[in-house]
């Protein structure tokens, strides 16, 4: 046997042996997630219950621009993407370049402390939200004896100030769980680049914009793409901390598709083409964000 055929068979061996270690991950997925999608597909261009259900075609898309509820909800979804997640990143880039100073003490605590939130229960964390801001909360016990306020503020029943609840305690469950990814990144930067700036003569601000930012576009590009998928499926929020009130003000797409689903007459249909607008949304985003973001030759 000459060397050529010895090596395309060690060559052979070695891809049926990556495809052997593939293979039960990838039926998984196909079977766990591709299939159920296809399903949930074909359940889009259907209306009614169980065996009831009948073929309409894209009456269901066509549906959902008619529907005031829905709309308002991704008014609601995009209200939330557009003030939380830029803040959020800002907050956490700051936050992991004050704490990559390796001068700071006691860096080990304040970085526990500052992510501990994402290890909290999303239902557990949108409770305490809840009894934070109730009208005989912490919350507005401070303000009133502050003399901030004369009387409670139903910081839950009103409009805006709903929503703005809703996209602090987004705020505090997952700025730390970004500035993980900063502080990951900033640590493969050479400390040295850092000391070259200083002797330069660069201020804080400088170093920040000018060298801190630069090198970690991949990082943050990333951490966009995740932010923005995962408030557009935003839930446990909206469900857990008001309910979607006051009248819808401010629930969510994913909140709207549950109650499509089990808590009012079920419509499966229906829900499940919402569904595949959030799925496009997220498509169409990240695909924005990659370009704009990923200047790669």
């Amino acid at each position: 046997m000459s060397k050529t055929s010895k090596k395309m068979t060690l060559s052979k061996k070695h891809n049926l042996t990556g495809w052997a270690f593939l293979a039960p991950g990838a039926l998984l997925i196909l079977f766990m997630s591709f299939i159920p999608m296809f399903r949930a597909l074909l359940l889009s261009f259907k209306t009614g219950v169980g065996a009831a259900m009948e073929w309409c075609g894209i009456m269901n898309y066509t549906r959902m621009f008619q529907d005031a509820v829905f709309i308002q909800s991704i008014k609601n979804t995009f209200f939330y993407l557009i003030i939380q997640v830029p803040l959020m990143l800002i907050f956490a880039l700051i936050l992991a370049s004050i704490l990559n100073n390796k001068n700071l003490r006691f860096k080990g605590i304040f970085r526990t402390m500052i992510f501990l939130p994402c290890a909290t229960s999303l239902v557990a964390y949108a409770v305490i939200f809840r009894s934070l801001f109730a009208n005989n909360g912490i919350i507005n016990l401070i303000l009133v004896n502050l003399g901030i306020l004369d009387q409670p503020y139903s910081f839950l029943t009103n409009t805006w100030s709903a929503r703005i609840v809703i996209i602090i305690a987004l705020l505090w469950r997952w700025t730390g769980y970004n500035m993980v990814f900063y502080l990951s990144g900033l640590q493969n930067i050479e400390y040295s680049v850092y000391e070259a700036a200083k002797i330069d003569g660069a201020s804080a601000v400088q170093t920040f914009f000018k060298i801190t930012v630069p090198l970690l576009k991949p990082t943050i590009l990333l951490t966009a793409i995740m932010s923005t998928n995962g408030t557009l499926q935003l839930f446990d929020e909206s469900v857990n901390l008001t309910d979607g009130g006051p009248a819808n003000a401010s629930i969510t797409m994913s909140h709207y598709i549950y109650n499509m689903s089990f808590k009012y007459v079920p419509n499966f249909g229906y829900a499940a083409a919402m569904s595949f607008l959030i799925l496009i949304l997220v498509a169409i985003l990240a695909f924005l964000q990659m370009k704009v973001g990923d200047k790669r030759d």
